[in-house]
């Protein structure tokens, strides 16, 4: 791969604008490498965890398809309607991302109906194409944080950029949004952490943003707990925030 150092130095000349994709790629970064990190440490003779982490697997492709849709829906849509043209790379990633997310699935398909003498080997055969869909993931979303958000930030402005992605937030069934920002919340900074949770909490009722708390906190080391909690004003049980 050929990190652009242009690219990177027009977002960074772009200043502090409103970025679509940095909090749900981070999260997206994260449940990808926890992935392949328990497919690569997982027991194939174990029945229960080749049942727990295969399911892992599939859920982190679900949530790569969903996510898929959700850029096509929304910043694709948002893209092409003032910068025609500007997508067409990235849309054919993502053909070829939901091409390779059938085919993870099948090979998930495939290591649970393996005889116990092929379960190692079927194993390996999923950790290899796991870590290469990532790897072009890893690039994919490079792409995207650089030449996407240029297209976006030269033709949006912020407010319009919000509009945008609160009409995709809203469009997420809770169920999902729960899932999401069990990866979301943790892995952002702790700048960022605070600030999208004082936008839920504007947003959000009163229990929806609760049940957002309840499921990230344990994902938060004490020190991350505390700083959040300063930054919302919440009361810091000692002892609860364990990561």
């Amino acid at each position: 791969m050929q990190i652009s150092t242009l690219e990177l130095q027009q977002v960074a000349a772009a200043g502090p604008r409103f970025d679509m994709y940095a909090g749900i790629h981070k999260a997206m970064r994260a449940v990808m490498a926890d992935t392949l990190l328990a497919v690569g440490r997982m027991d194939s003779d174990d029945a229960l965890e080749l049942t727990q982490v295969s399911q892992r697997v599939l859920e982190l492709l679900e949530a790569c398809r969903s996510h898929l849709q959700h850029e096509n829906d929304f910043l694709h849509t948002a893209i092409e309607a003032r910068a025609p043209g500007t997508t067409t790379r990235v849309a054919g990633d993502h053909a070829g991302h939901e091409a390779a997310i059938e085919q993870l699935a099948r090979q998930v398909v495939r290591l649970r109906a393996a005889l116990p003498a092929d379960r190692a080997h079927e194993t390996q055969r999923l950790y290899h194409a796991l870590a290469l869909f990532m790897a072009e993931n890893l690039e994919h979303m490079h792409y995207e944080e650089t030449v996407h958000n240029a297209a976006l930030w030269a033709h949006y402005g912020d407010e319009e950029l919000l509009a945008i992605h609160d009409a995709l937030v809203g469009s997420i069934p809770p169920q999902e949004m729960m899932a999401i920002a069990r990866w979301l919340v943790p892995f952002m900074n702790p700048q960022e952490r605070a600030m999208m949770l004082q936008d839920m909490r504007g947003k959000a009722p009163a229990p929806a943003f609760q049940a957002i708390l309840d499921t990230v906190q344990p994902h938060l080391d004490q020190r991350e707990w505390a700083k959040l909690a300063a930054a919302l004003a919440l009361p810091v049980v000692p002892g609860l925030a364990t990561a």
